[in-house]
């Protein structure tokens, strides 16, 4: 996990919450972008709440290299995990969550 991440993650999730992060290629995402939400496209990010307290978060691995953009798309992914829905609460957790790190 990259340096930084635990962190969030524990403050996000807490500290009993187990988490995978695995960087795939385009193929695996778009397969399973496909499978789970009918998109047929290689998606940037997926998050799979496995039980109350265990997660997986498959990040694509084209955005590996952009720090800002995988930092964004694994916080955006913890909070589906927490289970937020896309919207305006959803973006001001972001915004808020992402501005602290970089203090």
């Amino acid at each position: 996990m990259r340096q930084g991440w635990l962190k969030i993650k524990n403050e996000i999730l807490g500290k009993k919450y187990d988490l995978s992060v695995a960087f795939v290629d385009d193929q695996t995402m778009e397969e399973l972008n496909r499978r789970y939400r009918k998109k047929s496209y290689p998606a940037d990010v997926l998050s799979f709440p496995l039980s109350k307290n265990e997660g997986e978060i498959l990040i694509n691995k084209k955005n590996r290299n952009d720090k800002n953009y995988a930092d964004l798309l694994f916080v955006h992914s913890l909070l589906h995990l927490k289970g937020y829905k896309h919207g305006a609460k959803m973006e001001f957790e972001e915004r808020n969550i992402i501005k602290q790190k970089k203090s």
